[in-house]
């Protein structure tokens, strides 16, 4: 380029895309953290400003992350999502095949709490055809039959299951009531799945 020519406007125009500084990245990971376990307990009454005030930020500095609820809903759904799907190989590693299992559907309550609590903002991101169902979209049946293969492979859960049946059952608690002791209530139908499913193991035999 000869001196004193200006560069093309499309360089001109063009801007880095900075990266988030520690705090403010701290800041917006704390706020989909709290925002999680807010969706979970209140649902759709989880309000923006208590979100912030938990997570030690101003109801700006939310905004500033996520101009919307969709966009802090959009994240914390994919956040519980990976979440679950990084639990099924963290108790594989740790945990006999049916432990590992049991243990997992347990916290496949607390995930289908956290959705329910978000149900009208996934709603308005499927009509919106998000991408994050496309990016998600398969995963936890995928951490699901890893964990039912390994325990019937172990012997410790019955032969004749199918992993696709069983997240259906596990599913069926989404539409469950919204009582008081829902979550209570959808942990012991949970621990009797896991009853039916070590019934007639050939380890139990």
């Amino acid at each position: 380029m000869r001196k004193g020519t200006s560069a093309p406007k499309e360089a001109r125009e063009a801007k880095p895309i900075r990266p988030l500084r520690a705090d403010a990245s701290r800041n917006r990971d704390k706020l989909v953290e709290v925002a999680g376990h807010a969706f979970a307990e209140k649902g759709g009454n989880a309000s923006l400003e208590d979100i912030a005030r938990q997570a030690g930020v101003g109801i700006g500095t939310l905004y500033r992350h996520f101009p919307t609820r969709e966009h802090l809903v959009e994240i914390v759904y994919r956040r519980e999502v990976e979440g679950l799907c990084a639990a099924a190989d963290e108790l594989a590693r740790h945990n006999a095949p049916d432990a590992a299992l049991a243990e997992w559907m347990q916290r496949f309550v607390d995930y289908i709490a956290a959705k329910r609590g978000m149900a009208n903002s996934l709603r308005i991101l499927f009509n919106a055809n998000s991408e994050v169902f496309a990016n998600t979209s398969g995963m936890v049946a995928h951490a699901l039959r890893k964990l039912v293969d390994a325990a019937v492979s172990d012997g410790s859960i019955r032969s004749d299951i199918n992993s696709a049946d069983l997240l259906q059952a596990l599913s069926g608690i989404y539409s469950a009531p919204d009582t008081p002791d829902w979550r209570e209530q959808s942990r012991r139908l949970v621990s009797l799945l896991m009853d039916g499913l070590r019934w007639g193991a050939r380890k139990a035999m």
